[in-house]
């Protein structure tokens, strides 16, 4: 691809990004640029000097070199969660931001010279229909990713290790969640970090879009396929014979202080634990009906009693940029390149460490 093609494909995405439209653009740099110049650029028909791509790099949040970058990546087969309520600006602004991310990490990778190899745990299992499909597609993969019956305590590093990319995002409240596949066979999650403060909550929709990734669905509703994800991401953090443990087998009632000990163990909210209970046949529907309504009475639908206080984090990103550098794979400007920083910002951040 030539170089003005490079620059008009990444000026665009740099504005998409930032939900700008070319005359919002325009307006954010205080018309130094008009709005048929900023066109041209993304048409391809022009490179703008040193000095406008500085400027126009301040104003879009990115590194002058991040319009050259040549890494090309495709999403294929992106799901959205709670893509009804985002606007059509708000998730291509999401798509962008994954897109450059991924840019940035696999370009890294690449030169490393790892291998994106995924191992699909499920992927010769059946279409599913029923609770009892996606409850034992929970077990197989516990089984073969070696998890056994106990808490997950980091799931983020989990499904990294997988070799499924996670992308933490900044973004409008409306959204939870995404999966799609990079350039075809690359396998990605995308959260929202505004969930950062309740972590049971990442976890539970990381698991849900693992459940659109991995698993077929065969001739369902929308509503039907959602409730299958929920249950789906229920048993991936919560057994059904690790609850029974936890609960009993069978019982009449249930105390919060029974189901926040299990959330703070298990990092699975309580609505979700209640919900997992009446699937387990442990409670029954009439029950579970009660026990959410004293939950909307006493105000924890949103802010429950307890907080769980794991860390949904990985630092396998960062690990490979320090491996790179100190290898002498790549130089302190590549480093900050790659970490969306300034020279002088990264070399504030981490250059006493080397």
């Amino acid at each position: 691809m030539e170089i003005k093609a490079v620059f008009a494909e990444r000026f665009k995405s740099a504005r998409l990004m930032n939900g700008f439209s070319l005359q919002d653009l325009a307006d954010a740099l205080d018309n130094i640029l008009t709005r048929q110049a900023l066109h041209r650029y993304e048409k391809g028909e022009v490179i703008p000097d040193a000095e406008k791509i500085s400027k126009i790099s301040k104003i879009l949040n990115v590194t002058p070199d991040f319009f050259f970058r040549t890494t090309k990546i495709e999403l294929n087969d992106i799901e959205f969660r709670k893509l009804d309520k985002l606007p059509k600006k708000e998730a291509d602004m999401i798509q962008e931001k994954t897109k450059e991310y991924l840019n940035r990490y696999l370009e890294l990778e690449e030169i490393i010279g790892l291998e994106n190899k995924f191992a699909h745990p499920l992927k010769n299992y059946p279409e599913i229909t029923s609770y009892e499909q996606v409850n034992r597609a929970a077990e197989i993969i516990r089984e073969k990713w070696s998890l056994g019956k106990g808490p997950i305590y980091n799931i983020v590093e989990l499904l990294e290790e997988k070799n499924i990319k996670i992308v933490k995002l900044d973004v409008s409240i409306n959204f939870d969640g995404l999966q799609a596949f990079a350039n075809g066979n690359i396998p990605v999650i995308a959260y929202n970090v505004r969930l950062a403060n309740k972590p049971d909550r990442i976890r539970f929709t990381l698991l849900h879009e693992l459940a659109h990734m991995l698993l077929k669905f065969g001739e369902i509703t929308y509503k039907q396929k959602e409730t299958l994800c929920h249950q789906f991401s229920g048993a991936m953090l919560l057994p059904e014979e690790t609850i029974k443990a936890e609960l009993g087998a069978h019982r009449n009632k249930l105390s919060y202080l029974e189901l926040a000990n299990i959330k703070k163990q298990y990092g699975i909210s309580m609505q979700a634990i209640v919900m997992r209970a009446n699937e387990c046949k442990i409670i029954n529907d009439s029950y579970t009906r009660q026990f959410f309504f004293l939950i909307n009475q006493m105000n924890w639908k949103i802010d429950e009693p307890v907080e769980y206080q794991g860390i949904e984090e990985s630092n396998r990103f960062e690990q490979l940029l320090f491996r790179a550098l100190i290898e002498d794979q790549i130089s302190m400007s590549k480093a900050a390149s790659l970490s969306n920083l300034t020279l002088s910002e990264f070399k504030r951040e981490y250059q006493p460490v080397f």
